[in-house]
């Protein structure tokens, strides 16, 4: 998966299309990214009575497919492209400058 934890990613597609924020987490076996204050959900917990805990809603973010996300490199959008160092290491480049991320 091209997204890694830590980017920053702006969303091309889905009811939050054109919101930026940062990859808390990244679920490469589902194809998804969990992004900061993007693809909001609301959450109902359950009261605990034995833990004397009351129920509450509870507003979370949800996995968003890789897809519907693009690197933000410069405030613009661009492609991870993947290019081979000379001393054999593997590093994530941007399409759009060609430039390492």
């Amino acid at each position: 998966m091209k997204i890694k934890k830590g980017d920053e990613v702006i969303v091309i597609a889905g009811k939050d299309k054109g919101a930026t924020g940062k990859v808390k987490k990244a679920l490469p076996k589902e194809q998804r990214v969990i992004v900061e204050g993007v693809n909001l959900i609301k959450k109902h917990k359950k009261a605990n009575q034995a833990g004397g805990q009351q129920g509450e809603v509870v507003t979370l973010e949800a996995p968003i497919h890789v897809s519907n996300v693009a690197l933000l490199e410069d405030g613009r959008p661009t492609r991870v492209g993947y290019r081979f160092k000379e001393d054999g290491t593997k590093v994530r480049i941007s399409r759009r400058t060609g430039k390492e991320i």
